[in-house]
C-alpha cells in the first residue's frame, strides 16, 4: 500500500465518522454559540466542507487566499451536501495524482509574511488532523446544545458498546 492509498482510507474512515457527527447536529440550533469569540454551530459545520477549498489549493500546488470564506449555506442539508460532495471530488483529485505530484514541495505559509517548502503529501495529512480537530469542537457543541454524540473512535455516553 502506498502512503496515498493509505491517506485515502484514512481519510474516507475519518470522513465516514465526520458525517455521523455532523449528522447529530440538532437543527433547530444552528445559531447556537458557546461563547462570543467562538463560531456558531453552523459556521463550524460549515468548515468541513469550505476547507475542501483549501484541498484543492494544496493539489493544485498553490495557496491562493482571496479573501473571506463564504456563508454557510442557510440548512444543514445543504452544509451536509457541499460537504459530502466536495469532499468526493478531493478524494477523486487525489487518486488520480502521481506519486511524484502527491509528494512534491510547494510553498505554504509557516507563520505571518513568512512561506516555507512543504510537501503536498504532508499538508494533506494535515487537513485530515484538522478536520479531527473541528470534529472535536463539534462533538462538544453537540452536548452543548442538548445533540447526542455519536461513537467516535469508541463508545459515547450517549451511544454505548454495551
Amino acid at each position: 500500500m502506498t502512503e496515498k492509498d493509505m491517506w485515502l482510507q484514512t481519510r474516507e474512515m475519518e470522513l465516514q465518522t465526520t458525517l455521523r457527527v455532523l449528522r447529530a447536529v440538532p437543527t433547530h440550533r444552528l445559531d447556537y454559540k458557546p461563547h462570543e469569540k467562538s463560531r456558531s454551530v453552523k459556521e463550524l459545520a460549515w468548515i468541513f466542507a469550505a476547507e475542501e477549498a483549501f484541498a484543492g489549493m494544496i493539489i493544485n500546488g498553490k495557496i491562493e487566499f482571496g479573501g473571506e470564506m463564504p456563508s454557510p449555506p442557510a440548512t444543514m442539508d445543504e452544509i451536509l451536501g457541499a460537504f459530502e460532495s466536495a469532499s468526493k471530488a478531493t478524494n477523486d483529485r487525489v487518486r488520480i495524482m502521481t506519486d511524484d505530484d502527491y509528494n512534491s514541495m510547494m510553498d505554504f505559509p509557516v507563520a505571518p509574511n513568512k512561506m516555507e517548502k512543504m510537501r503536498k503529501a504532508d499538508l494533506l495529512w494535515m487537513m485530515v488532523m484538522d478536520a479531527v480537530h473541528h470534529r472535536g469542537q463539534m462533538s462538544v457543541y453537540l452536548r452543548l446544545v442538548g445533540g447526542k454524540v455519536p461513537s467516535i473512535y469508541g463508545p459515547t455516553a450517549d451511544e454505548p458498546w454495551m
